[in-house]
């Protein structure tokens, strides 16, 4: 398996296509190759409406679980939810596992994550309040969302599959039921390796109507025909997206906070306005620094960037979001769900000639 080009199932990701992206990948080009960190997925696909999960990012591990991480958040278009946001911006510290799952279930991903911290051991005995963020993209075209599928257990099975090294992407996760330009999206990541440092993207893709897709500069959606008719019973652009940038890089959590409004010009790369119904939400952590962000008194010494150095990460942040975003719609296909509806998946040899035919291929 060439990690870059397709997924562990043998899903093609969109280099196995020819596309032409920015910057260097990192070893898996995912959001993992950030030393530590670890993903996890409960994906739920059962009967003919239940197409639903969760997905867990554990910044430091399990293992590391208990030590926060300097973050940094953003709302582009605010029709949708994280918890923990207000903490964020108050400490500039994000806690324990990130989740994203789907509208309905997002209290049950939140208490679920502190439950599981409360009864692992790794988070001490001290793990007697917490703020996690879980966070939510609405999957109610295709699954069955007020049948509140996911419980406590699907959470506690997505943080202890975390794992580093290569992701799964499309119908995974928290990504099972989700749309993204009007074919099937889902969970996508994809990593930059610039300056000694790495950065990685995750992305829950469920935004944007078809005509509206970008690839490589090239507006392919105007060419397409879209997965389904969303002039009847769905808007299209009612859909939404979480960003997680995570890096190992030494920042603050005003430059966190910097570097997740980045995540707005990678997703606009491919087309992207952010609707009034869309929320667009964006997390951008640090793990480095651990030493300090674990101290509990005393001064504490930490390592940062200075402010003007930071456009590389930028570059590579805003590179990383616009190739996850194509993964979670490459390495897909067409899903029925609930009440028998259809979504396909993109036509992505009819992308790869729309690519050819503008020169825009890699070489």
């Amino acid at each position: 398996m060439d990690p870059l080009r397709e997924t562990p199932s043998g899903l093609p990701r969109a280099r196995a296509y020819d596309l032409p992206f920015e910057g260097t990948p990192g070893a898996n080009n995912t959001i993992t190759d950030v030393a530590e960190l670890q993903v996890g997925y409960t994906t739920l696909i059962e009967g003919a409406a239940v197409r639903t999960g969760v997905t867990a990012i554990l910044p430091r591990g399990r293992s590391g679980i208990a030590t926060p991480c300097w973050s940094g958040f953003f709302s582009l278009n605010g029709n949708g939810e994280m918890t923990g946001s207000h903490w964020i911006e108050e400490t500039g510290a994000c806690e324990l596992a990130v989740t994203i799952t789907n509208t309905h279930s997002l209290g049950v991903a939140r208490d679920a994550t502190i439950k599981w911290a409360t009864r692992n051991p790794v988070s001490g005995d001290g793990m007697a309040w917490g703020l996690p963020a879980a966070a939510e993209t609405y999957d109610g075209y295709l699954n069955d969302i007020n049948g509140f599928h996911v419980t406590e257990a699907h959470v506690f099975a997505a943080i202890e599959a975390a794992a580093s090294g290569p992701v799964e992407e499309g119908s995974v996760g928290g990504g099972t039921g989700m749309i993204c330009y009007g074919f099937k999206g889902g969970s996508g990541t994809a990593s930059r390796a610039t300056g000694g440092y790495t950065l990685g993207a995750f992305v829950q893709a469920n935004f944007g109507r078809p005509h509206e897709l970008t690839v490589a500069g090239v507006p392919v959606g105007r060419e397409l025909e879209g997965g389904f008719d969303y002039g009847t019973d769905y808007d299209a652009g009612s859909g939404s997206i979480i960003v997680v940038l995570a890096t190992d890089a030494p920042l603050l959590p005003h430059q966190l906070k910097r570097l997740a409004r980045r995540a707005a010009l990678g997703i606009g790369r491919s087309g992207a306005i952010g609707h009034h119904a869309s929320g667009d939400i964006f997390l951008a952590l640090s793990t480095a620094n651990a030493e300090a962000l674990a101290a509990s008194s005393g001064p504490a010494t930490a390592d940062f960037l200075p402010d003007e150095s930071l456009n590389f990460l930028f570059a590579a942040a805003i590179q990383a979001v616009d190739e996850a975003v194509l993964n979670a719609l490459f390495a897909n296909a067409d899903m029925t769900g609930r009440a028998g509806r259809l979504i396909r998946a993109l036509p992505r040899e009819r992308v790869r000639d729309l690519l050819a035919a503008a020169g825009r291929l890699a070489g």
